[in-house]
């Protein structure tokens, strides 16, 4: 659900803040923050920096995007800058120029590392009481 539109034709700068959904088919020069979802449509063009749960590229973003959620490019999508996301989906014909972190900010998968489970992360043997167990690489 679109709850801020920034239309064809329209040229905004400045810092948008929302509690809710913003599309781009316009221009927009500045940083973006919202606990909404944020599409940049085909038409869109975004000198910004982006922090929102789920960000849909289908226009042109030059800047960073941080999302709790997903980050998908679609095939007409272009990311020049840093991806930080859960879930990427770069569709075939879209573009990311930059790097790209995934991690997921689950409290429990956190708390289960610092309590001595086994992860992927890391190498060689782990010592738990008076055995030794590998783990998985």
């Amino acid at each position: 659900m679109t709850d801020t539109l920034i239309g064809v034709g329209t040229e905004m700068n400045g810092l948008l803040k929302s509690q809710a959904g913003i599309r781009i088919e316009g221009a927009y020069q500045g940083d973006i923050e919202s606990k909404g979802d944020i599409v940049i449509g085909e038409s869109g063009v975004a000198k910004s920096n982006i922090t929102a749960r789920d960000v849909t590229i289908a226009g042109k973003v030059y800047g960073d995007v941080h999302t709790v959620g997903k980050l998908l490019i679609t095939a007409t999508g272009q990311l020049h800058g840093n991806s930080h996301a859960a879930i990427l989906n770069v569709q075939e014909g879209g573009i990311l120029n930059g790097g790209s972190q995934m991690g997921r900010s689950d409290t429990r998968t956190a708390g289960a590392l610092s309590e001595g489970s086994t992860s992927s992360a890391g190498s060689g043997p782990k010592e738990h009481g008076d055995k030794k167990t590998k783990q998985a690489v």
